[in-house]
């Protein structure tokens, strides 16, 4: 781990995969605002120019292609934090939450990068058990896809925060978004709120090595009593 990692981070790139849509443009978007140098994989250019008007240098590249992520992270200005919030879509015939991850996770390797942020989900690994059954057996593909990635990240040997959200809304942030090791909470949050969360561990050694659910303090399932993670 780099000293005085925060200041590297003003002076350094940051490599952003998932950026055109969902939690992946709201981090894209809170990062930028804070002055972050940031390059993004984009699989289309279909969202290209918007983030190009934020400043964000755009690399058009499938994370299923180890060839466009090497490309990517390997040339060019050194990348010191890779942020990945892909996986695929209920349409996809190949879905990119593993094998997407674990190229991005190989890259980074090469390339010495300082830290990895994965954005996974509640219920994936010993999360599990914080869902309903009937959850579970229809995400059960899906979040044995997630683990996977989860797993390959820990023993890559970089640094790692791998970050589970709950169920996620659209709503502007609550602030209210937090953090815990206990992997028996269940909830919901705004992915605004969950980009916070994912800036903020940038930045916070407390995160570093750790696996963590995300939920909203207020939108918790049920009532449980639970340690949340500070990260000052």
């Amino acid at each position: 781990m780099v000293e005085n990692f925060g200041a590297y981070l003003l002076t350094s790139y940051i490599f952003l995969a998932g950026a055109s849509r969902g939690v992946g443009r709201e981090i894209a978007k809170q990062l930028t605002a804070q002055n972050f140098k940031l390059k993004a994989l984009l699989r289309t250019d279909a969202a290209a120019a918007e983030l190009e008007a934020l400043n964000i240098q755009v690399v058009l590249g499938d994370a299923l292609n180890i060839d466009d992520v090497e490309r990517a992270i390997l040339t060019g200005e050194p990348i010191h934090a890779v942020i990945s919030t892909i996986g695929g879509l209920p349409v996809d015939s190949e879905r990119a939450d593993f094998l997407g991850n674990k190229n991005l996770i190989d890259a980074a390797v090469k390339g010495g990068v300082q830290k990895f942020i994965l954005v996974s989900s509640i219920g994936s690994g010993n999360s599990a058990v914080a869902l309903p059954p009937q959850a579970l057996k229809t995400l059960g593909p899906v979040l044995t896809e997630k683990d996977k990635a989860e797993k390959h990240l820990i023993a890559s040997g970089l640094t790692y925060t791998i970050i589970r959200p709950g169920g996620l809304k659209s709503e502007p942030a609550t602030g209210n978004g937090i953090l815990t090791e206990d992997p028996r909470i269940a909830g919901s949050i705004n992915r605004a709120d969950v980009a916070q969360l994912v800036v903020r561990s940038l930045n916070s050694q407390r995160t570093n090595n750790k696996v963590l659910s995300a939920i909203d303090r207020n939108m918790l399932f049920g009532q449980p009593e639970f340690a949340e993670l500070s990260l000052e």
